[in-house]
């Protein structure tokens, strides 16, 4: 039955994400990274790629094309050369609020379009269980 239920779920929430992802400009990876740093400060790509569940290579792409659009720098370490910080930029931090609110605009539009009275009582009774869901994921 569980098994049942989380393929049901994942059917039904991947084709939403899509949705909501088609309203942003940059990938939802790279949308990640600027969250994680906006949420914890300046980080290593080796931070970022265990926060991400990504690969260090993957990473490495993200923050080279988020450092070519000026949303973020790479700061060498004072102490040990070898290490490089990645901090968010203030073009950074304006960019995740504007793509993190035209995704929230899209489906606010669409909860009050789609949704009866009870469906949306429904679905927001059904908000903390899906942050449990969630709880152990790093962003």
């Amino acid at each position: 039955m569980t098994e049942l239920m989380a393929h049901s779920f994942f059917e039904t929430l991947h084709p939403l994400l899509r949705r909501l992802n088609t309203e942003r400009t940059l990938s939802p990876g790279k949308i990640g990274v600027l969250r994680h740093l906006t949420e914890h400060g300046r980080a290593t790509t080796t931070e970022l790629a265990a926060a991400g569940h990504v690969s260090p290579q993957g990473i490495s792409l993200a923050v080279r094309e988020l450092d070519r659009l000026g949303l973020v720098v790479k700061i060498p370490d004072s102490e040990d050369r070898r290490r490089i910080w990645i901090e968010l930029t203030e073009a950074g931090r304006q960019r995740l609020l504007q793509e993190s609110s035209s995704g929230r605009e899209w489906l606010a539009r669409a909860i009050n379009e789609k949704l009866t009275p009870q469906e949306r009582t429904t679905l927001e009774a059904a908000i903390p269980v899906l942050q449990k869901l969630g709880s152990e994921t790093l962003t």
